[in-house]
């Protein structure tokens, strides 16, 4: 499999990264007042803290710490166990993650270097473990603040679908690929395109998928011995 680390182009070796704390640098102090407004809403709306932070896999399959505007409550029920993803989404953190403004300090990611303004998405830390040999390319890059999968289709696409589209932009990363899809992503942030708001309602997390799908591959394999 051709990949980034085999073509020697300044853009891939320093271009991009360079390019990425350019941006994402200037794009914080731009958007500093709306951080600042954002940030007093969630803490009144929301509670404290004001941001969600959680480890995921980043370059390499090295971990660090996600940072995003908390979108949910922390609601229990009577044993004292948080509810469902659903049940403590409110409107105000639906609408945050609908305008995909919960993202903006993910830029503070970018500037650390933790991740890329494009790249594959950064998925939990457990589902690393599903990836097959070849999946796992997609860990040779930064992970993205957006990325192909998500001008594809978002939320929308099926898992095998996102995993392919991480796989082909990793094998053709390019500073023009870049730039098509930080154009067709502000496109798709305000049209709201192939956003759900609660993903978890509408498809299994990755690693069930996979067991279920392990699963039925062994019976296959049984029944016809």
């Amino acid at each position: 499999m051709t990949t980034p680390l085999h073509r020697r182009t300044f853009y891939l070796q320093q271009g991009k990264r360079l390019l990425d704390f350019a941006v994402a640098g200037s794009l914080l102090v731009l958007f500093a007042p709306v951080l600042a407004i954002l940030a007093v809403l969630v803490r009144t709306r929301l509670g404290s803290p004001v941001f969600f932070r959680q480890q995921r896999p980043g370059l390499h399959r090295e971990p660090f710490t996600l940072i995003k505007f908390r979108t949910m409550t922390d609601t229990r029920n009577k044993d004292g166990c948080l509810l469902s993803d659903g049940e403590r989404l409110t409107p105000f953190g639906a609408f945050l993650r609908s305008s995909s403004l919960d993202e903006l300090p993910e830029l503070i990611n970018v500037v650390r270097g933790d991740m890329s303004l494009v790249g594959p998405r950064p998925l939990l830390m457990r589902y690393t473990a599903y990836f097959d040999e070849e999946e796992l390319a997609r860990f040779r890059v930064r992970p993205g603040v957006t990325g192909l999968a998500q001008v594809s289709g978002r939320n929308d696409l099926n898992w095998d679908r996102r995993i392919a589209a991480d796989l082909h932009y990793v094998q053709n990363l390019s500073f023009r690929l870049d730039a098509e899809i930080i154009f067709k992503t502000f496109g798709r942030v305000f049209k709201r395109q192939g956003l759900q708001v609660d993903p978890g309602a509408t498809m299994l997390d990755f690693d069930v998928e996979r067991q279920l799908r392990n699963q039925s591959r062994d019976q296959k394999e049984i029944l016809s011995q």
